[in-house]
């Protein structure tokens, strides 16, 4: 007899290799229409219909109408953690690879995540987090302290971000290609918004890359020493 939820349903989903490549299309936060979809899947815009409508119905994706248009989304950041864990664990399995995660450089030192940010620099920073003791608590479920509270303030992140009760402020979540973790939830969604609103890097328009500038990379490594 099965006990617990049933894993096999949302395994079989996400196994099928178009639906893969579609869902980590998504796992940069933007909506994607379903013909862009088919462009970069190379399957027809009704087989991209089809497997759009079963993952709908598994709860992975979103939809909604704007205009004559219909915006294709991630369902919410649990969706892509388990994207980013699952990403970092065929990594480990699909063969001795001493290399974890992408080969390009720049996705492997910083990329968005859904809403926050990813890679080497947000692993340095929630290292920085924790040795400064301004987030604590057990395995991922992770919290401010006071001295973290006042810290995200400094930088203008509003209390209302962890004060919410919307959606958990900080959570661990593996690092797909550092194997280490790095910062999730309303905080780091808020973080990587204003690490963009202080120019202190962007995204590339077409990738998941954060690219920082010069003068980003060391405001971030003075705000986030180790």
């Amino acid at each position: 007899m099965r006990e617990g939820p049933d894993i096999s349903r949302l395994a079989s989903l996400i196994g099928d290799p178009a639906r893969a490549v579609m869902l980590q299309l998504l796992s940069d936060g933007r909506a994607l229409t379903p013909s862009e979809l088919a462009n970069a899947t190379g399957v027809t815009q009704q087989t991209v219909s089809a497997h759009l409508g079963r993952l709908k119905a598994g709860g992975l994706i979103e939809m909604r109408a704007q205009g004559r248009h219909r915006y294709v989304s991630l369902a919410g950041p649990e969706v892509a953690r388990a994207l980013e864990t699952l990403s970092g664990l065929a990594a480990q399995i699909d063969g001795p690879k001493v290399r974890t995660g992408p080969r390009d450089p720049d996705l492997r030192r910083a990329r968005v995540c859904y809403d926050h940010l990813a890679g080497g620099l947000a692993v340095r920073a929630f290292d920085s987090l924790s040795q400064r003791r301004l987030i604590a608590g057990p395995g991922e479920e992770l919290a401010l302290t006071r001295a973290g509270e006042a810290f995200f303030a400094s930088l203008t992140i509003a209390p209302e971000v962890w004060n919410s009760g919307r959606r958990r402020p900080c959570r661990a979540c593996l690092d797909w290609s550092e194997r280490r973790s790095h910062l999730a939830g309303g905080v780091a969604a808020a973080l990587l918004a204003r690490i963009f609103a202080l120019n202190w890097a962007r995204q590339d328009k077409a990738s998941r890359i954060v690219r920082f500038t010069p003068a980003g990379v060391r405001a971030f490594e003075k705000t986030f020493p180790v």
